[in-house]
């Protein structure tokens, strides 16, 4: 159990049977009355936010989640599935779950995979990920304003914007968080 004092920023708790996580917390202290800390948490499962108010003397239950590096396998249309490499122990997750992450699954990958209870509910893909260009316009000659880009389609469909220089075929380095090309990649 966590205390009203114990909320930060990204612990993960179990409030009406389900995982969230704080995503801000703000403890405040009236010059009157009771301390209380105000939340606003994001549900695991489904995405939704939330605020919450919880007094001091109200607690908070410590979701039962845990992160696992697990090695993407393949998808069969419906499920996409995952294996522990330490004990080739798999796992199978809905499209509805990986919605966000879904253009930068590779295959042979790995990923964390979050599992509340033993099921898991998300993936996170890693900061950076290295994908090969499918299809790129050539650049045109001659265009040369600073930071002009066009679009490259990778491997895993994601759509990227990257710099005229890069070409079809190149592998390129793009940030997951933000979606941006970050560099040229040697294959």
């Amino acid at each position: 159990m966590l205390n009203h004092n114990q909320l930060r920023n990204g612990t993960r708790v179990e409030i009406d049977g389900l995982p969230w996580i704080i995503i801000s917390a703000q403890f405040v202290k009236p010059g009157k009355g009771q301390a209380f800390t105000k939340i606003k948490i994001k549900n695991l499962i489904d995405g939704r936010v939330i605020d919450r108010t919880y007094k001091s003397s109200e607690s908070v239950s410590k979701a039962d989640v845990m992160d696992k590096n697990m090695q993407f396998l393949y998808s069969d249309g419906s499920f996409w599935h995952f294996m522990d490499p330490s004990n080739y122990e798999q796992v199978a997750v809905t499209e509805k779950q990986i919605a966000n992450v879904i253009n930068w699954l590779k295959e042979e990958e790995t990923y964390q995979v979050t599992l509340w209870r033993g099921k898991p509910i998300a993936v996170t893909p890693p900061p950076f990920v290295v994908l090969k260009i499918t299809v790129c316009e050539p650049g045109v000659k001659g265009d040369t304003v600073s930071g002009a880009t066009k679009p490259a389609t990778m491997e895993t469909n994601a759509v990227v914007k990257v710099p005229l220089f890069v070409n079809e075929g190149e592998m390129i380095r793009v940030d997951t968080r933000t979606g941006l090309y970050v560099e040229r990649a040697k294959s």
